[in-house]
């Protein structure tokens, strides 16, 4: 078995139960590592359907916690596969899906890459997604992004599958945000050690949370190193505070950086270009990508876990669920 990514596009939650509880009692039977990562209330009700021996053997992580930040997400799955091989790793699972257009198009992202960026592992993700949530153009997103669909005859082939091909055209710039504060600019020059120093310090004023300055430390140096390595040489560092969040912007005068969905493939010693990227999405929550021949932008999002209100939000949260 090589990586197998399926969608299910459901309006009953019977119908939800049925696919995902058959799913889980296959994996286990046939000695898979199984994860089950959906919204609390039907992890509850799938796991109380499995028998006692069954249940044992189904590994449930918090949906909120599991599908944490988009390069996160596809780092937890590669680890998966890794740190089970050579037994196979089945995940059924549900994908957040966020109001804000760039939260949400980061997310269809990652789904658009997976078959790519797991190609070679040992594992098959069920993503499952309420149809009664979706807009039309998130649900065409879902559809495009999952070259099998689960039918009611079983999984079929997706003809509307479209891949990387989906969201791959880099935007000449970000989505626009609205500035709660100064913007803090710094340069990226030959000394590294000097920029990590600024970074430090410069979050600490900006009222970063310690863990996130490391973040947005780790983050920045490995793209100040790509733009000195195998890019203009010199550049600029932008930091600024936005609602929710903080928000970190480093520009590159040459704008070689064409591919919005690189970081998204894990590097290795074959392929040692993009790994500065691979961690670096894990280091922030967002990243996006965009620029056009007189430079490209890296925008880097930390999003303040309390946001504005104090209070945290599972993301794709929806009313109490009926049979």
């Amino acid at each position: 078995m090589t990586f197998e990514h399926q969608g299910l596009l459901f309006r009953r939650e019977q119908r939800f139960h049925e696919v995902a509880r058959q799913r889980l009692r296959s994996a286990v039977r046939e000695n898979a590592h199984t994860v089950l990562a959906v919204s609390g209330e039907r992890a509850a009700a799938l796991t109380g359907a499995l028998s006692a021996s069954e249940r044992e053997r189904v590994h449930v992580l918090e949906r909120n916690r599991f599908y944490d930040a988009p390069g996160r997400t596809l780092a937890a799955l590669h680890r998966l596969a890794l740190v089970h091989a050579p037994v196979p790793v089945v995940v059924v699972a549900e994908p957040p899906l966020p109001v804000s257009g760039m939260e949400l198009r980061e997310w269809h992202r990652l789904e658009s890459v997976l078959s790519t960026a797991l190609a070679p592992q040992r594992l098959s993700l069920l993503c499952v997604h309420d149809d009664r949530d979706l807009t039309t153009r998130t649900r065409s997103a879902v559809v495009a992004t999952h070259p099998v669909l689960v039918e009611s005859d079983g999984p079929r082939p997706n003809p509307a599958y479209l891949g990387t091909a989906a969201f791959g055209t880099r935007p000449v710039a970000p989505e626009p945000l609205p500035v709660s504060g100064p913007a803090h600019r710094l340069e990226i020059g030959l000394s590294l050690p000097r920029l990590r120093a600024d970074l430090a310090a410069l979050g600490e004023s900006m009222g970063f949370p310690p863990e996130r300055i490391d973040s947005l430390v780790v983050a920045v140096n490995e793209l100040a190193a790509n733009v000195l390595e195998h890019g203009a040489g010199k550049g600029t560092v932008q930091v600024w505070r936005a609602p929710g969040r903080w928000v970190c912007d480093v520009f590159d005068e040459r704008g070689g950086l064409f591919d919005p969905l690189t970081g998204y493939r894990p590097a290795d010693s074959m392929r040692p270009r993009g790994y500065g990227l691979w961690i670096t999405r894990q280091t922030c929550d967002f990243l996006e990508i965009s620029g056009s021949g007189e430079g490209s932008l890296v925008r880097l999002h930390f999003v303040d876990g309390a946001g504005e209100s104090g209070t945290v939000r599972e993301p794709g949260t929806r009313a109490p669920l009926s049979p």
